[in-house]
């Protein structure tokens, strides 16, 4: 390799030289500034090399944000999972808890006479016998109930209270075979007894002349008669009036108003007499005549 210096020069000289010419130069430049345009092309050409040995780490510093980056996204998702499906829950008892004030709202709105004293009562069981139909509710002598009280929906009339305990009492549902309510047919206000048929969804009107006025799909209200249940709440809809020739009486069939397989909340009204001052009950049974 050629050296930098003459071979006739000695290397003690030649370093010498060197140091004298750059601390001149520095001196030179500190003083005068002469080679800032130098330094500018000088940085210009090795940035490159300083963007070059830079890159290492950066991509280390990328990768290691990536990682971390995903590692949180990760947990973020899975905590908002855990959220969305707590809301789902949420949302379906919300809307349970919609349905119920919807049917709570029902049944405050419904037509009972605003002087009359009311209370919302809810069904807690079934009665497992199949030859009586009754419901248990959550109210009792604590809350006043008494035998006899009439027992509506937001839709009719659903029966009448046969037992109480101190908390809690048994309904007896107007279809019940036993059960017999004096109604009026709401065009026309011809009078007759609805007897219960023993099925959930059906009544009958017996000793119902063939010649009276009552054609199918007329609706049947308390006529108020009897002194148990106020006049005027729909009971049922006749679906069925046929007649034999020579038979004095007609067959009418009719359909309560009130879908009593699928109620769950009920509505109790006092009258302006509290019936707990007498003894005797108050329960009207299908043994009375047409009226």
């Amino acid at each position: 390799m050629k050296p930098i210096f003459a071979t006739s020069t000695s290397l003690q000289l030649r370093l010498f030289l060197a140091v004298i010419a750059s601390f001149s130069l520095i001196v030179f430049d500190s003083k005068f500034d002469s080679f800032s345009n130098v330094r500018v092309y000088l940085n210009t050409a090795v940035s490159p090399l300083i963007y070059a040995a830079d890159i290492p780490g950066e991509m280390l510093k990328g990768m290691s944000n990536t990682v971390v980056s995903r590692r949180e996204l990760k947990k973020q998702v899975e905590e908002q999972q855990d959220k969305l499906f707590v809301q789902q829950v949420q949302l379906l008892e919300f809307k349970h808890l919609k349905e119920e004030n919807k049917r709570l709202r029902a049944l405050l709105n419904s037509p009972v006479h605003s002087d009359k004293r009311k209370l919302v009562a809810e069904i807690i069981t079934v009665n497992s016998d199949p030859f009586s139909l009754q419901v248990v509710i959550n109210k009792g002598t604590n809350d006043g109930i008494y035998i006899g009280q009439p027992v509506l929906n937001e839709q009719g009339v659903v029966g009448q209270i046969v037992d109480v305990s101190m908390t809690y009492s048994r309904v007896l549902l107007i279809s019940d075979v036993t059960h017999g309510i004096p109604v009026r047919v709401q065009r026309n206000d011809i009078r007759a007894i609805a007897n219960g048929s023993g099925e959930l969804n059906g009544l009958s009107l017996p000793y119902v002349p063939h010649s009276t006025d009552i054609q199918m799909g007329d609706v049947l209200v308390t006529s108020g008669l009897g002194g148990v249940f106020p006049e005027g709440y729909p009971v049922a809809t006749v679906t069925e009036f046929t007649y034999q020739v020579g038979q004095p009486y007609a067959q009418v069939e009719a359909k309560p108003v009130v879908a009593l397989e699928r109620i769950r909340y009920v509505l109790l009204v006092w009258d302006d007499i509290n019936p707990n001052e007498t003894n005797e009950p108050q329960l009207e049974t299908g043994k009375e005549t047409a009226l």
